[in-house]
């Protein structure tokens, strides 16, 4: 699907905001209400844009992770779409490297990241598993701020939670029929949670659709200090998502580029800041699975 100029403005706007009216919409794309409306579900009909609500780990207790280096013994796409089916697995990927697949886990705990790693190592094909344990998220396009504090929440308040996963752009109206409350309390409601950094609702797009189709992902190895080295890099402006982890690195990350110049430039001026003593790539060929909008692991 090609996108034209109002089509990427209004993606942009979305991703900023998946909630936004369609009447601000229309007033910042230039178009009048019912076109905006028309594009944008023209834009969802076709699959390549999701407007998904993405609730915080720590308020689904989904408080540790991993980043998975995986071979295989023949094919990796068979285990792939085996690790894609595990609910813990919100991102998997085929890759060209030194390993053939990655994933990321999400779980509650660290006892529940072991069996489900292990799990992964258990797949009849997976050959070697290699893990990063994440210590912190330190830039990711789907999640705000680190909660200080998870909220306490209510049956109400994870009814609409659970509602807006299903439909990130559900109508007040609509969602207050589902949970039983009055459309002025359910707005009142749902924008205590937005507001507080529970849940973000954004739009996901294919990044090819954007001009930026060359992901690559990246591991490195720090000398001293990991903070200065981790502001360093998260301030990139093609590093979409970084991570603190523990492991054969420091650091774990994503380039996100419109070409693969842009991809070597990005890696060669990671391995020329202070602090830097390697940096691991490999590029993302396929993803099989992109789903930050699970929940938790019953999901």
């Amino acid at each position: 699907m090609d996108l034209d100029r109002i089509d990427l403005a209004v993606v942009r706007e979305l991703q900023t905001d998946g909630r936004l009216a369609y009447e601000t919409l229309a007033q910042r794309v230039g178009l009048s209400r019912p076109a905006t409306r028309a594009r944008v579900q023209r834009l969802l009909e076709s699959g390549a844009v999701r407007v998904v609500a993405v609730v915080h780990p720590a308020v689904r207790g989904l408080t540790a992770s991993a980043h998975l280096s995986i071979d295989t013994r023949g094919p990796a796409e068979t285990v792939a779409r085996e690790i894609a089916a595990m609910p813990e697995a919100p991102f998997v990927s085929l890759t060209a490297g030194q390993r053939a697949v990655m994933a990321e886990l999400r779980t509650e705990g660290f006892d529940a990241l072991d069996r489900a790693i292990e799990r992964v190592r258990s797949l009849a094909d997976v050959s070697v598993v290699d893990p990063l344990i994440g210590i912190e998220h330190l830039k990711d396009p789907y999640l705000l701020a680190a909660l200080t504090d998870v909220p306490e929440l209510d049956e109400t308040d994870r009814q609409i939670l659970d509602e807006l996963e299903r439909d990130g752009r559900l109508p007040f109206a609509d969602l207050a029929e589902r949970v039983g409350l009055s459309p002025g309390a359910t707005r009142s409601r749902t924008l205590r949670l937005l507001d507080g950094g529970v849940v973000k609702v954004l739009a996901l797009v294919r990044p090819e659709l954007l001009g930026m189709g060359y992901l690559c992902g990246f591991a490195v190895r720090v000398e001293g200090a990991r903070e200065p080295v981790a502001d360093a890099l998260a301030g990139l402006e093609r590093v979409s998502f970084l991570s603190a982890c523990v492991g054969r690195a420091e650091l774990v990350g994503t380039i996100t580029a419109e070409s693969l110049a842009t991809v070597r430039a990005t890696l060669d001026e990671m391995r020329g800041r202070a602090g830097v003593r390697g940096v691991e790539s490999w590029v993302h060929l396929e993803l099989v699975k992109e789903r930050y909008d699970l929940g938790g692991p019953a999901a």
